[in-house]
């Protein structure tokens, strides 16, 4: 179900990726400042680490990838019939996850 739901992660945004406003706000603040590039990344080589089916904006997931220097990030997205919705992007606090960044504390 997992590789699933990645595939479809990726062949949607093989169409389109479509930034949130949401994701535009997370993404330019002076703390985070991701890029296009490394959602873009996130998407490519990244790990489904949780996964959304009943998400009332439709089925969405959480992708753990790698940013600038190997930094940590984590994309959370809607794949769509035509395009890959960003609802948001972070840098995955390290209090708040476990030391790989893939489980919640």
């Amino acid at each position: 179900m997992a590789a699933n739901v990645l595939d479809q992660v990726r062949a949607a945004a093989a169409k389109k990726v479509l930034y949130l406003p949401h994701a535009v706000r997370q993404m330019s603040r002076p703390s985070r400042m991701i890029s296009p590039a490394e959602v873009d990344a996130a998407i490519a080589a990244g790990e489904l680490i949780e996964d959304y089916p009943e998400d009332v904006r439709g089925h969405s997931c959480l992708l753990l990838g790698s940013g600038d220097s190997g930094r940590p990030i984590h994309v959370v997205c809607a794949p769509k019939p035509d395009y890959l919705a960003i609802i948001t992007a972070y840098i995955p606090h390290p209090e708040q996850w476990s030391a790989d960044f893939k489980r919640r504390k």
